[in-house]
């Protein structure tokens, strides 16, 4: 979570060095749907592959599930969040989500956000299928990631090329449909999807994210740290320059 040097750091760190809390494609609207629609109950053994911040995994543990697990690659993530959410049936564990420390057909609902899209192709089917290792059967895998719409091969070139230059990240976001094609390929059946549009750093999404006080706090942040605000402008550049062939998408999948 290295967010020293503004001009190396990935964008989303910065994002959040800023104060920013929501840090999802289709923001906190779509988030609070992909968890409505996990239906996660008392009786639920839950994961979570890279909860970052904790945003999710708060609404998550709202529904008091039997137990939870956070998994993060970011070893400073995970000690930021075992100070920040405590609980006797929580855990928040450094590891891979491609190689996950959880038993095969333990879990009734496995989740992650914005995480996929960060991953080569062949990597994205590494992670959904240790997704798939660990649910139990009937159980599901719910996913909010970066969408494109409307795109041709050379424009979705186009775009990861931006992106990857901009965020410093190796984005590479899919179609709703080839996300959909990707989940099924591991043996998922695909039960709702739903998207947003991506408005990530537009002032409307920003204060429907973080509240009108929060916004006010993060902008101020921006304006007297020039480096960070050199940074988030050149991305909301590409989000603008692309807006029309990108979107967020949610799906939540069961396990076959």
């Amino acid at each position: 979570m290295d967010t020293q040097d503004f001009s190396k750091a990935q964008g989303h760190w910065i994002l959040a060095k800023m104060g920013k809390k929501v840090l999802r494609p289709g923001g906190k609207e779509l988030t609070q749907k992909l968890i409505l629609a996990l239906n996660i109950s008392t009786q639920d053994n839950i994961a979570e592959f890279a909860p970052g911040l904790g945003f999710t995994a708060n609404l998550a543990l709202a529904k008091q599930p039997r137990s939870y697990v956070g998994i993060d690659a970011d070893e400073e993530a995970i000690g930021l969040l075992k100070t920040k959410i405590k609980g006797k049936h929580i855990q928040f564990v450094f590891g891979n989500a491609a190689h996950a420390p959880l038993e095969n057909n333990s879990k009734d609902k496995v989740y992650g956000e914005a995480m996929l899209t960060m991953q080569a192709d062949h990597r994205k089917s590494e992670i959904i299928k240790e997704a798939h290792r660990v649910l139990k059967k009937g159980g599901l895998y719910g996913i909010h990631e970066l969408g494109l719409t409307g795109v041709d091969e050379n424009l979705k070139n186009e775009i990861q090329k931006d992106l990857a230059q901009t965020i410093k990240v190796n984005a590479r976001p899919l179609t709703q449909d080839e996300w959909k094609a990707l989940l099924e390929k591991e043996g998922f059946t695909v039960k709702n999807i739903f998207s947003n549009e991506m408005l990530l750093l537009e002032p409307q999404r920003v204060v429907a994210d973080e509240g009108f006080l929060r916004s006010l706090k993060i902008s101020f942040n921006i304006l007297v740290n020039s480096k960070a605000r050199k940074r988030i402008l050149e991305m909301r550049k590409i989000f603008r320059k692309h807006q029309q062939h990108m979107n967020a998408v949610a799906i939540i999948a069961e396990k076959n």
